[in-house]
């Protein structure tokens, strides 16, 4: 090495020294980065489009294309709605969602605990399980469920216009019905763990009719297996604090919209409230949209979606 090749070779390896030496080491108590939030994902019901009423639209196969059409980023599926069982048929909606390039995203369900009839309960154990088996095979990670109700209303309309309210079977109180609906769920767990399912207990009517009661249901269970699916359309009175009663345990959002009147009632809902409250519980999941107006649906849900998108870019 000759002299001038001596001193490029200092003057560089000085140079990176005196680099090092001014960077700033990392130290290990200080907090990471903050994590940057994703764009939401929106998925919507295939009862947004059905709603028990327009049969024109009843198909999930036809919803599944809707849904993409529409901008959807997944779909969630109503057991009720579907028309068949079959193993090619939920194969067939797996490639129809994979073509559109849809997740299937949820699978909500019904089922009931609150009657005094053991065998009434245990036949709902096996079609929760039933359900949760359908979803593995549809590649679903999360299932809602429901507390039922005590049936002491005359219909559904009827119970509406209760608000929600019932009383339990003569003779019997929602402290039992606590009890069945808690023992029920217990014994769907090890098929969900199985299957690879959160079941999400939703504010639903019956006990879930309150965040009290939900969440009495999941903290007494106490498993990865059982958390909550949010709907936001199913408090009547100060929906924004109950909401957030549930948000720490939320899976699976479902966001109501009522264009053209509600089908038994209407809520004013403040989106971009609601949209802060879950980035402020950290939610990532996904937004699922269940349209329950009177609009056609084929425009309804479009413009629900486009309004949730503006609420949800809001909060971020």
């Amino acid at each position: 090495m000759n002299r001038r090749e001596f001193v490029g070779r200092m003057a560089a390896g000085c140079a990176v020294g005196a680099a090092m030496a001014g960077a700033r080491p990392a130290r290990s108590d200080e907090p990471p980065p903050a994590r940057k939030r994703r764009p939401q994902r929106f998925a919507v019901s295939t009862y947004s489009f059905w709603q028990f009423r327009h049969e024109n639209l009843r198909d999930v196969e036809t919803c599944i294309d809707l849904a993409a059409e529409m901008g959807f980023d997944g779909i969630e599926i109503l057991h009720r709605q579907m028309t068949d069982e079959s193993n090619g048929y939920l194969q067939r909606l797996k490639r129809r969602a994979f073509v559109n390039a849809l997740d299937l995203c949820g699978f909500s369900t019904h089922q009931g605990f609150l009657r005094p009839d053991i065998e009434y309960r245990q036949r709902n154990v096996e079609h929760t399980i039933h359900c949760i088996e359908l979803c593995y095979q549809l590649g679903i990670p999360t299932m809602r469920v429901n507390t039922g109700t005590w049936g002491t209303s005359r219909n559904f309309d009827d119970l509406m216009k209760n608000r929600g309210i019932e009383p339990p079977i003569d003779g019997y109180t929602d402290e039992e019905g606590f009890e069945w609906v808690i023992d029920g769920l217990e014994k769907c767990l090890k098929a969900a763990e199985r299957c690879g399912v959160v079941l999400g207990l939703e504010n639903h009517w019956g006990l879930g009719r309150t965040p009290e009661g939900v969440m009495r249901v999941v903290d007494a269970i106490d498993s990865p297996w059982l958390q909550v699916t949010m709907d936001t359309g199913n408090f009547l009175e100060d929906p924004y604090e109950r909401l957030e009663i549930l948000a720490p345990k939320t899976v699976l959002v479902q966001a109501k919209t009522y264009y053209g009147g509600g089908l038994w009632y209407t809520l004013d809902l403040d989106y971009p409230r609601i949209a802060k409250m879950l980035a402020g519980h950290n939610y990532h999941g996904y937004v699922s949209l269940e349209f329950e107006g009177q609009d056609d649906p084929r425009t309804a849900i479009p413009k629900s979606l486009s309004m949730l998108r503006e609420a949800f870019a809001a909060a971020d």
